[in-house]
């Protein structure tokens, strides 16, 4: 199989499980979860770095477009970045990739990935794949299978059947997507593998069985893709096309329904990292079994998780549990309770809790703003701005603003004028001024805004030239 290997990378996910971590604006796969300092998007990007595999077709969403770029950035990674206009569950973002990689090849053998997973071994991983991929080109469905540590009703099972030519490689007799515990505990004992949510295949094999078993999510891939429009470095999928396809997983909609499916038993450990036990288990642990990140002490402590992004957490005599402080929430809960965190995202967001969703650091294509107060008539940000990056020329109906820069030079347009303020200088902006903030620098410009008004929400903006293309 001389043709490189095409990437699909899933990136679109909320990670809803380890809240208050991940959360909608900034979600598992973009965050630095081990102690590599890259984000789990970014460990997935490196584990194609191969010259077996292509450059890589990213499937995320608006939000997080510019976080994709970003990352995708640092590494000297290129590829094509997808937006998906909703969130229509994995079989339709699949079939997108493979309509796009068919355009490119129609025998093109495509490897589809999560970007939020943990593998202990890339190169194994490389290998597998390879050797997976040698079988997708012959018309299979392969998946990546790995060995359980214990029955789990989180995962989908594989039982193998006939064997194939590759060692350690089987036809897929059975497919079960996330069954009861009971049922769980007879599939490992009877030598089933979980579903790693790896994916291989020839573009051909997956659009043939997308039109068997899915077909109205593969017509609106295929048109969602036709009609897609460029913006900037990204390709935007058609709404109204996309907007048709079943939401369904590639598991419901093809795994347990097609005959042509393999399996290959991976020689890397794996974890998809979906809860805070998982994070646990892969994480170092002292002698008790406990894993401390940040300021945080234990006490007669045993098998617990306790992880501080800055004020000192302590924890006194107790065992099995979690305990994550960030700067505006803190969890609390049992290491057996750990699944039900994505339950109490769904009650606060409910109850309107805006700490369900946003983290107190919001990102943007220029950089990133943090909230250090708000009150009556105020709020104060500390502002990041990234080095060549620049805000919108915009304008604000009802507050005025003033910067104060501790870091970096700032370049300010205020109205017809242009100047520049250098650190520990300030600038005021009135009300229905036009301005703009830009950092000419080679360093990141850091800087104090005191917004004072009647109101101060982010929806006071408008925006009258925006190099980013955001309305």
């Amino acid at each position: 199989m001389a043709a490189k290997i095409v990437p699909l990378i899933m990136a679109g996910g909320s990670g809803t499980r380890l809240w208050p971590l991940s959360r909608d604006t900034m979600p598992k796969q973009f965050i630095a979860l081990l102690d590599d300092g890259l984000s789990t998007f970014q460990a997935t990007l490196q584990r194609l770095m191969d010259p077996a595999f292509g450059a890589p077709i990213v499937i995320t969403n608006n939000d997080f477009r510019f976080v994709v770029a970003e990352q995708m950035l640092a590494l000297g990674i290129k590829g094509e970045i997808v937006l998906e206009p909703e969130r229509r569950d994995s079989a339709a973002a699949i079939a997108v990739g493979t309509v796009m990689a068919g355009k490119r090849d129609p025998e093109a053998v495509c490897v589809a990935l999560a970007s939020d997973h943990v593998v202990s071994d890339a190169d194994a991983f490389r290998q597998d794949c390879k050797r997976a991929a040698s079988l997708a080109a012959t018309g299979l469905i392969m998946t990546l299978g790995i060995k359980p540590t214990h029955p789990s009703t989180a995962y989908g099972y594989l039982a193998p059947g006939e064997a194939l030519s590759e060692p350690g490689a089987n036809r897929l007799s059975r497919f079960v997507e996330k069954p009861k515990l009971d049922i769980a505990e007879k599939y490992v004992a009877e030598g089933y593998l979980w579903n790693s949510g790896n994916f291989l295949f020839s573009a051909k094999t997956m659009r043939d069985e997308l039109s068997r078993h899915a077909p109205a999510v593969l017509s609106a891939a295929e048109a969602a893709v036709d009609k897609a429009t460029r913006d900037l470095d990204f390709l935007r999928l058609d709404p109204e096309s996309f907007g048709k396809a079943t939401k369904i997983s590639i598991d419901y909609a093809v795994m347990e329904r097609t005959a042509h499916a393999g399996m290959l038993a991976a020689s890397f450990d794996w974890s998809d990292v979906g809860s805070w036990d998982s994070i646990h288990a892969i994480k170092p642990q002292d002698g008790d079994g406990n894993v401390l990140e940040g300021p945080a002490v234990a006490l007669d402590t045993r098998r617990s998780l306790i992880r501080s992004e800055e004020v000192l957490t302590t924890v006194v005599g107790l065992d099995d549990v979690v305990v994550v402080s960030t700067r505006d929430a803190v969890l609390v809960a049992s290491m057996a309770a750990a699944g039900k965190v994505k339950n109490l995202v769904e009650q606060m967001k409910a109850d309107g809790r805006p700490e369900a969703s946003e983290h107190l650091r919001i990102y943007r294509p220029w950089g990133w703003y943090q909230r250090i107060d708000i009150g009556s008539r105020f709020q104060v940000k500390h502002i990041h701005v990234k080095e060549g990056g620049q805000l919108s020329l915009q304008k604000h109906f009802h507050r005025a603003e003033h910067w104060v820069v501790v870091r970096g030079t700032a370049e300010v347009t205020l109205d017809d004028t242009v100047r520049f303020v250098h650190e520990n200088e300030s600038v005021y902006l009135p009300i229905g001024c036009t301005h703009r903030l830009k950092n000419p620098g080679k360093i990141g410009l850091e800087l104090i805004e005191v917004q004072v008004g009647s109101y101060t929400g982010e929806d006071d903006i408008v925006r009258i030239e925006d190099i980013y293309a955001r309305s």
